[in-house]
């Protein structure tokens, strides 16, 4: 059967194609374009990107390394499928790390950084407001997460994070829609900058450990489980 790459975009000419079929792929991941299990062919993607196969197979090698995307034998690349139980233990291990982030990015936090944030914040709202779809919700809720672990300065905990954070929104956007998601997560975004713009890490941490843990209690309640 012949995959359609139709909700795929083409990608404009010029330098760092690698990094842009990559954003586009990633984008169309986690914006549910391209399903769990759709394979990810290196010369159809490249036709439809109108770029070169070089480009778009380091950019499903990278898919692969952060999780989005998986190797089967015999079969080549294709979108991530959710494991259930992995992505359990996932967002318990991202509930500690984004907290870590929180606590971390507080005590380096900066004018420039706090109005980088509320901007953020702000273009969320715009968003949201506007109706825009699930993807735009997406982009704005990852910018907000990666915004606070660049701040942290530690390169192991943003690297982490980074593929954690992809793999996350998979799993859950994958079981678990709700019309309200969107807000509720936004609403949560903004205790976490409350807390840094007042310069107290501890409430950061809770904050953003309150966050995710309620994303675990929404995972949860999507597979059926009882268990914490």
């Amino acid at each position: 059967m012949t995959t359609s790459y139709s909700a795929v975009k083409a990608i404009a000419p010029g330098s760092l194609l690698a990094d842009r079929a990559y954003e586009e792929l990633k984008a169309a991941i986690l914006e549910n374009r391209l399903t769990p299990g759709t394979p990810l062919s290196v010369p159809a993607l490249a036709d439809r990107m109108s770029i070169s196969r070089s480009p778009v197979r380091e950019a499903v090698q990278k898919l692969i390394h952060d999780g989005l995307a998986t190797h089967v034998p015999h079969r080549g690349a294709e979108v991530s499928s959710v494991d259930v139980e992995d992505l359990h233990q996932l967002y318990a291990v991202r509930e500690s790390l984004e907290g870590l982030a929180a606590r971390l990015a507080t005590e380096r936090l900066d004018v420039a950084a706090l109005t980088e944030l509320e901007r953020i914040l702000g273009e969320h709202e715009k968003v949201l407001a506007e109706g825009g779809g699930e993807g735009a919700h997406v982009r704005q809720d990852m910018r907000f997460h990666q915004a606070i672990r660049a701040l942290t300065g530690n390169r192991h905990l943003i690297d982490v994070l980074d593929q954690l954070q992809g793999r996350a929104h998979l799993g859950l956007h994958s079981l678990w829609r709700h019309p309200h998601a969107p807000r509720l997560a936004l609403e949560e975004h903004r205790r976490i900058y409350e807390a840094m713009a007042a310069g107290d890490p501890d409430a950061a941490e809770h904050a953003a450990r309150t966050h995710v843990s309620r994303l675990r209690v929404r995972l949860r309640q999507a597979t059926g489980r009882t268990d914490p």
